[in-house]
Parts: structure tokens; C-alpha cells; sequence
């Protein structure tokens, strides 16, 4: 049984940072492919950034240089450092970890394993 646990969202003024984090248990390892997602109310669910066993990652264009991926394998933790932060970045963020073989794919259709998430809250 997959476990993942986000943590660290919040509300914070435009031009502003948050940090997620995503601790995971279970049967998941350092071979699994790590990502985050957001949805907006009203909005489909879509990727944010996603990153592999090889630390190979990618980004959705909207996030590019304001967002970094990253994970600590010995602690079974990904994260996500949010800077420049925008209104529209407001959304519910959530981790998600696939089996190796995936690749780094924004799709979410691509991931099995979700966390409950996450809220994050831009305002102007």
C-alpha cells in the first residue's frame, strides 16, 4: 500500500514562496517515478512538475523558472519550491508517484498512486 502525505501549503501574496513537501511510505522507493498536480475549482487536473528516478524532470510551461522539483530518496520525500507565486497558481496540489517505466510525464492519467492534497491561495 502506496501512502503519500502533502504538507506545506497555505495562503501567501502575490510574488511570494511556499515549499510542499510530499512523504511517502508504503511500498514506493527511490526507483518511482515522483510528480505534483494541481486543480483549480472549475479546472481539469493538471500536472505541475515531475521529476524521475535519475532526477530527470519536467515542467509545465506556466511554471517554468518560478517552480523546481526536487526529492530526498533517503528520506522518501518529495518536494516542490513555489516562487513568484501568482493568482492563478491558486489551487488544490497534490502528490502522486508511479512504478518505474512511467517517465516523466505530466499526464495524470499516467500516475496510481495520489496524496489528499494540498491547498495553495495567491491573492493579489
Amino acid at each position: 500500500q502506496v501512502q503519500l502525505v502533502e504538507s506545506g501549503g497555505g495562503s501567501v501574496q502575490a510574488g511570494g514562496s511556499l515549499r510542499l513537501s510530499c512523504k511517502s511510505s508504503g511500498y514506493t522507493d527511490s526507483s518511482y517515478c515522483m510528480g505534483w498536480f494541481r486543480q483549480a475549482p472549475g479546472k481539469e487536473r493538471e500536472g505541475v512538475a515531475v521529476i524521475d528516478s535519475d532526477g530527470e524532470t519536467t515542467y509545465a510551461d506556466s511554471v517554468k523558472g518560478r517552480f523546481t522539483i526536487s526529492r530526498d530518496n533517503a528520506n522518501n520525500t518529495l518536494y516542490l519550491q513555489m516562487n513568484s507565486l501568482k493568482p492563478e497558481d491558486t489551487a488544490m496540489y497534490y502528490c502522486a508517484a508511479e512504478e518505474p517505466g512511467v517517465g516523466v510525464t505530466l499526464n495524470s492519467v499516467d500516475f496510481g498512486y495520489w496524496g489528499q492534497g494540498t491547498q495553495v491561495t495567491v491573492s493579489s
